[in-house]
């Protein structure tokens, strides 16, 4: 195989450089992962000096900055896909939890004909913290529960906080 025919292998299944940039935040830094046109990976709480000019990145980063301000309650980016049309349909009974709200998992496991487990291990392996609002689900009895992200529940606990209604409860 010719070097030129290696290089077009690798590009035609998408295995470009990736870019990161990150922001400030009220629960710490949070940093985007993705490329021009897609965002591959939020992680919070990671020490990171880039910068990014990607297009997708710089996005991410306005509606992220324009959530915590509070002027953003539904995000709208170009996410990476997920890898099965099962994790697709778990990601978006996710999505779909309002602002300001908040589902538990088995109901929601309910709702979309999945089990709370299901529900659970999408939580843990969600690449998109804050974006994809699995902060929004609590366990039995609306119990905190776990979270994958920055410092776990204290994290979910925070986001939570943010989304509350003044004077309203969750």
């Amino acid at each position: 195989m010719t070097l030129e025919r290696s290089i077009a292998a690798l590009h035609s299944v998408g295995m470009y450089a990736r870019d990161a940039a990150s922001i400030a935040t009220p629960i710490g830094l949070v940093r985007v992962t993705g490329t021009g046109d897609r965002i591959d990976a939020i992680d919070i709480g990671v020490e990171d000096g880039s910068t990014s000019d990607a297009p997708a990145i710089l996005e991410a980063l306005r509606q992220i900055d324009a959530y915590f301000a509070g002027r953003l309650t539904e995000f709208d980016l170009p996410l990476a896909l997920s890898p099965t049309p099962r994790g697709t349909d778990l990601r978006q009974a996710i999505v779909d939890i309002a602002y300001g709200t908040t589902a538990n998992y088995g109901a929601l496991a309910k709702a979309i004909g999945s089990s709370p487990r299901a529900i659970g291990q999408a939580c843990a392996r969600n690449p998109f913290p804050i974006i994809v609002p699995c902060h929004r689900i609590l366990g039995a009895g609306g119990a905190l529960g776990a979270y994958s992200a920055g410092d776990g529940p204290i994290t979910k606990s925070r986001l939570l906080d943010h989304e509350r209604p003044p004077g309203g409860l969750l």
